[in-house]
C-alpha cells in the first residue's frame, strides 16, 4: 500500500523539477525525501526515477503514479477542506496575487465583503503577471491567483492546479485623438502595419499581454516595433496620450485612460478573461471563500458595465 507522503514526495518532485526543490516545499531534507522515494520505489516494484544530468526526472512508472498522487491527494485535501468547513470557522493567512487591472477593478469588493463575512480572515496581496505569480503558488508561497488569458494567446496553466473563470471582456486599440484611424468602424488589425506609423506600448516581453499582441498581431502579418515596454496600462496610457504610441488595452484598463486617449473596436476582435487559479491539492475553505466572493463581485461588476457605451466615437474622460 502506498504512504500519503510518498505520493506526495512523488508529486512534488514531478511538480518542482528536483528533489533539493520539493525537499524546500515539503519542508524536509533532501536525504529525507529521497529516503521516501526509495521506499516508494520498492512499494510500486518499479523505478519511478532516473538521473537526468546532475537532477533526477521521473520514469515512466513515475509519471503514470504521479498522476495517480495527483488525484489521491486532491481527494484528501476536499476532505480535508469539508471538515475543516463544518465548524464554519474560515481564519487565517490568504496570500493573493494578481495581476494590476484585476487587482484595482475586482479584488477590492470581493475583499471587503470576504472579510465581512470571514473577519479573521488576514489576506495579504502582490500584484505582478501570469509569468512570476505562478511559480510561488506551485511553491505554495500564494493560495490563490487573478491571471490573465488572451484570445489570442490563451494561458498555459500547469498540471494540478484549478481554475474559474470570472470575466470575460473586450480587448480595445488605444489611440491618440485625432489619429487619423480613430472613427466609428473596427480597426483592421493588418492595417496597423503602415510605414512610419506609431510604435507600441506593452507590458515587458515575457508577459502574456506582449506576448499575446505579438501572436494577434503576426497573425495579420503586422511585426510590431513593441518600443516601449511598461509594467502598468496607466504608464502605456499616457504614452498614447501623448501622441507616443499605440497600445491594446482590456476593458477594465480603459479606466485609468487619461485625457486624449479613444479607444476602438478591433477586426478580427480580441478579448480577454480574468481567472482565478489555485492549486487542486492546496485547496482550503478559505480559498473556497475567496472565489465564491470574487465570483458574485465579478459578475455583478460585468453586469453593472454591460451598458458602457461603445468609445469609439467617445472621447476618453
Amino acid at each position: 500500500m502506498f504512504g500519503l507522503e510518498r505520493l506526495r514526495a512523488l508529486a512534488a518532485v514531478r511538480t518542482h523539477g528536483s528533489i533539493a526543490r520539493a525537499a524546500r516545499v515539503l519542508h524536509v531534507t533532501p536525504s529525507g525525501l529521497s529516503q521516501q522515494l526509495a521506499k516508494l520505489e520498492r512499494e510500486a516494484g518499479q523505478r519511478l526515477l532516473e538521473p537526468d544530468g546532475r537532477t533526477v526526472r521521473l520514469t515512466h512508472a513515475g509519471r503514470v503514479l504521479a498522476g495517480h498522487a495527483d488525484r489521491v491527494l486532491s481527494q484528501v485535501s476536499e476532505a480535508q477542506a469539508e471538515l475543516a468547513a463544518l465548524d464554519r470557522q474560515i481564519l487565517g493567512p490568504l496570500r493573493l496575487g494578481g495581476v494590476g487591472s484585476a487587482v484595482r477593478n475586482l479584488l477590492p469588493d470581493a475583499l471587503s465583503a470576504l472579510l465581512r463575512e470571514h473577519p479573521r480572515l488576514v489576506p495579504t496581496v502582490r500584484d505582478g503577471e501570469v509569468v512570476s505569480l505562478v511559480p510561488p503558488l506551485l511553491r505554495g508561497e500564494l493560495d490563490l491567483v487573478l491571471a490573465e488569458s488572451w484570445s489570442s494567446r490563451p494561458v498555459a496553466l500547469p498540471a494540478g492546479v484549478r481554475s474559474v473563470e470570472l470575466l470575460e471582456e473586450r480587448v480595445r486599440l488605444a489611440l491618440p485623438e485625432g489619429h487619423p484611424l480613430v472613427g466609428p468602424a473596427p480597426v483592421a488589425l493588418a492595417a496597423l502595419d503602415t510605414p512610419g506609423g506609431l510604435p507600441w506600448a506593452s507590458c515587458p516581453a515575457g508577459t502574456e499581454p506582449y506576448e499575446a499582441i505579438l501572436q494577434a498581431l503576426r497573425a495579420q502579418g503586422v511585426e510590431p516595433d513593441l518600443r516601449y515596454t511598461l509594467a502598468e496600462i496607466p504608464s502605456q496610457l499616457e504614452l498614447v496620450a501623448a501622441g507616443l504610441a499605440m497600445a491594446l488595452v482590456p476593458d477594465l484598463g480603459r479606466r485609468t485612460a487619461p485625457e486624449g486617449v479613444r479607444f476602438l473596436p478591433t477586426d478580427p476582435p480580441l478579448h480577454r478573461s480574468i481567472r482565478a487559479v489555485w492549486r487542486a491539492d492546496a485547496e482550503t475553505p478559505a480559498i473556497r471563500a475567496c472565489v465564491t466572493a470574487l465570483t458574485r463581485h465579478s459578475a455583478a461588476h460585468a453586469a453593472g458595465h454591460s451598458d458602457t457605451p461603445d468609445p469609439a466615437t467617445e472621447p476618453s474622460t
